[in-house]
């Protein structure tokens, strides 16, 4: 009999950076609470949210797009640099469809508002760390119309990249090529939802949708759920 137990996964770790003391505080005593990440930093601007990245290396960085003197999303490249392994994720106030874009192009994995429940932003953490791409679900049409908008400026890599002035007709043809629960799943992938709440939904395993996902990037022939997303929306497949 093996008697062996398994190791607790290791927690993890945070930067968060926010000019606002009272909230950056706030949101480290409320990320604290749960064992699954860890708060091993936090920075004021984008100066020392560079210094500390580098120092520190987190898995995942929480950038404020309002920064004092260099915006977060003008940033995300010299973060990027300094902490090459980590997940940027933006977590803001804004709502402006420009800012969506520009974090997406300039490699973050995901778009939070500030609105977000404490349960759910651990959740996005921990899909960020498993590679996901996230978006605020109330900023899904408005992340359609700026990639319609940038469809002939370049992504940057790890960018969902712009459709191109044809992608619609591609598109319908790609959406036609899923099985009918593939589209249940990418259903779910355009509202945002994560592959437990779809597993949840439809009453199949999680494994199971993880490897729907997998059929459903691949059959859209794109990289990442929020790609997939974009093409769901462009089709009028909701």
């Amino acid at each position: 009999m093996n008697t062996a137990t398994r190791l607790p996964a290791a927690p993890i770790r945070l930067l968060v950076v926010d000019d606002h003391t009272l909230f950056r505080r706030g949101l480290t005593a409320l990320l604290s609470r749960d064992p699954a990440v860890q708060v091993v930093g936090d920075a004021a601007d984008a100066g020392e949210a560079l210094r500390r990245a580098q120092e520190l290396q987190p898995d995942v960085i929480l950038l404020d797009n309002h920064l004092p003197g260099v915006n977060g999303v003008d940033a995300l490249p010299a973060l990027r640099e300094a902490a090459p392994s980590a997940h940027i994720l933006m977590l803001t106030v804004s709502e402006d469809a420009a800012d969506l874009a520009a974090a997406l192009r300039g490699g973050a994995a995901g778009y939070l508002l500030k609105t977000i429940e404490g349960d759910a932003l651990i959740t996005a953490i921990q899909r960020a760390m498993q590679g996901d791409s996230i978006v605020a679900p109330e900023m899904m049409n408005k992340l359609v119309a700026a990639c319609r908008g940038a469809a002939a400026m370049p992504a940057a890599a790890g960018a969902a990249p712009a459709p191109s002035p044809s992608a619609p007709k591609t598109a319908h043809a790609a959406i036609a090529s899923l099985s009918p629960r593939e589209r249940e799943i990418l259903i779910g992938i355009v509202r945002g939802a994560s592959n437990k709440e779809i597993a949840r939904q439809h009453g199949i395993a999680e494994t199971t949708v993880k490897i729907h996902v997998q059929h459903v990037l691949r059959k859209l022939n794109v990289a990442s759920r929020v790609h997939a997303a974009v093409i769901a929306a462009e089709s009028g497949l909701l």
